[in-house]
């Protein structure tokens, strides 16, 4: 009886609860995936390849290395493959066009085997080492450990300002859990990606949905570098249309939005009345109705086309949705067995097609 009440003593000292979750300390991952999408990204190839081989001889568990080639239409795909072909370790996942930055990334995810799962961008601007801190972090019983930017080396000021107002206008108006300064550089546990796996979404945000998910989730911060090599693939057309995405697809704040525009045109209709009854009773002289006229007939037009765009672009993302179309295609793979994970959610949704 008093081992008994000992061994159960012992186990609530090794429990935690945070944020309303139970963590419980896990071992180091036995097989760690490092999730990779790449578009045009031939530049940084030999870089990437030369940090990663580094990195995995410094863990204490196995690794595979998941790169997922998003339509690239340079020789990114032909340097990855000879990588592939020399190395066991490395997977290739060919897609058969480019589909996006998050359906490669939800690609990735999918083709993983790993007990956690680390997503990262090519460039090298998400450091390694800090892998090493989320690791740790996974091992106290966390399932999401996401990077949190300190200081953005290598970018503009405009870059820096327009990421610091995404962010924090995202976390105030859209989805109050969505951290701020994070992006998609994170990791996951099998147990958080399996149910990640499930919101099979086609106008995607993933950062979004992995706060969404819930599960026990902290970030560690770090100071994010300048590209290895290359150009950016986020130019500012890109990011803005990625930010009306992330917008859209989590909250119908741009609808309600609509709303106050209506309350805000009608106010202006109202105070125009009141002073055109006024200048008729007190015989004040002006242009009989002309400007007055031109204000409202370009408000009341702006709110009407602004509001039918942001319900037309609502019902859009319904119309694609109901297609039901795969996130992604799959041409060829390389170094690759279907996961467990993934066959369970295909035959569930039948939203993966694959190819090899």
């Amino acid at each position: 009886m008093v081992r008994s009440l000992d061994s159960q003593s012992n186990a609530e000292m090794q429990m935690q609860i945070s944020g309303g979750q139970i963590l419980e300390p896990r071992p180091y991952p036995g097989l760690l995936s490092l999730v990779i999408p790449l578009y045009n990204e031939a530049s940084v190839v030999p870089y990437l390849r030369e940090a990663l081989i580094d990195f995995v001889a410094e863990l204490r568990g196995d690794a595979e290395i998941v790169l997922v080639n998003d339509g690239s239409t340079d020789s990114t795909l032909a340097q990855i493959a000879a990588w592939a072909y020399g190395d066991p370790q490395v997977k290739v996942v060919n897609l058969s066009r480019n589909f996006g930055h998050q359906s490669a990334s939800t690609a990735g995810l999918d083709y993983s085997s790993g007990d956690a799962i680390v997503l990262l961008d090519a460039d090298l601007q998400d450091p390694l080492p800090v892998i090493h801190e989320m690791i740790n972090r996974y091992r106290e019983g966390y399932d999401v450990v996401y990077g949190q930017r300190k200081s953005r080396r290598g970018e503009s000021l405009f870059k820096r300002v327009t990421a610091w107002l995404f962010y924090r206008l995202m976390s105030h108006l859209v989805y109050k859990d969505l951290p701020v300064d994070a992006g998609d550089f994170r990791l996951v546990s099998r147990q958080c990606l399996n149910a990640l796996q499930q919101m099979r979404e086609t106008h995607r945000f993933l950062r979004g949905m992995v706060a969404w998910v819930g599960y026990s989730q902290i970030g560690v911060q770090y100071e994010r570098a300048a590209r290895v090599a290359g150009e950016t693939k986020y130019p500012l057309r890109k990011m803005l249309r990625f930010s009306w995405t992330a917008a859209t697809s989590f909250s119908t704040l741009p609808l309600k939005a609509i709303t106050g525009l209506g309350v805000l045109a009608t106010l202006i209709g109202f105070e125009e009345a009141v002073r055109a009854t006024l200048a008729h009773v007190f015989g004040w002289y002006a242009v009989p109705g002309w400007a007055s006229l031109t204000v409202l007939v370009s408000l009341l037009g702006g709110a009407t086309l602004m509001s039918i765009g942001i319900v037309g672009d609502f019902v859009g993302k319904v119309y694609e949705q109901s297609k039901d179309r795969p996130i992604y295609l799959v041409s060829r793979t390389l170094n690759v067995e279907t996961p467990k994970s993934q066959q369970a959610v295909a035959a569930g949704s039948g939203k993966f097609l694959k190819f090899s």
